[in-house]
């Protein structure tokens, strides 16, 4: 019985760590049609590209840094939170 309720406490802890890094939603923005913003490595344009979001691609943003002089911020695929990456928040709405 001990180890259930140590298993319960560190599932829902776990699920409430999960929880917190989900990331706030935003848009991809103002990308041309026929164009792409580059989800990247890091933040900064000499990461590799990692694929290319068309305009209204639904992210979570998770944190932002600036690189450069450049806004960078980290985000998740909606659809698929396990495709990460940093893109250029010049390019994001509602965060």
């Amino acid at each position: 019985m001990r180890r259930t309720t140590h298993s319960v406490f560190l599932s829902l802890l776990l699920l409430a760590a999960c929880g917190s890094v989900t990331g706030t939603p935003t848009t991809v923005d103002r990308v041309d049609e026929g164009e792409f913003l580059k989800l990247r490595a890091g933040p900064g344009l000499g990461f590799r590209v990692i694929l290319g979001l068309p305009d209204g691609t639904q992210l979570r943003q998770k944190d932002c840094v600036t690189e450069l002089g450049q806004l960078w911020c980290r985000v998740a695929l909606a659809d698929a939170p396990g495709v990460t990456g940093y893109v250029a928040a010049d390019y994001l709405i509602g965060r």
